[in-house]
């Protein structure tokens, strides 16, 4: 037995299309297939998740980033 897991999108007039290479020819198959809503989470107008910046702010506060020094600059002729 294989497992196939597909994420496909219904046509506007609700027929669902699939072809699925089973890399079986002239053979009898049993095929079950489950239909499972996909939940998209809601966006604000922006396009972010909502939430997100509540779930995610401060999430790196005890990590102490630091910045290292700039490298020095080249010394370069002047233009004359």
């Amino acid at each position: 037995m294989e497992t196939i897991k597909l994420e496909v999108q219904v046509t506007d007039d609700g027929l669902l299309k699939l072809e699925l290479p089973t890399g079986m020819a002239n053979r009898k198959l049993e095929v079950l297939i489950v239909i499972h809503p996909v939940e998209e989470p809601e966006v604000d107008e922006l396009g972010w998740p909502i939430g997100f910046f509540d779930r995610t702010y401060g999430a790196l506060a005890d990590d102490s980033i630091e910045r290292p020094a700039d490298f020095p600059l080249d010394v370069r002729d002047e233009i004359e």
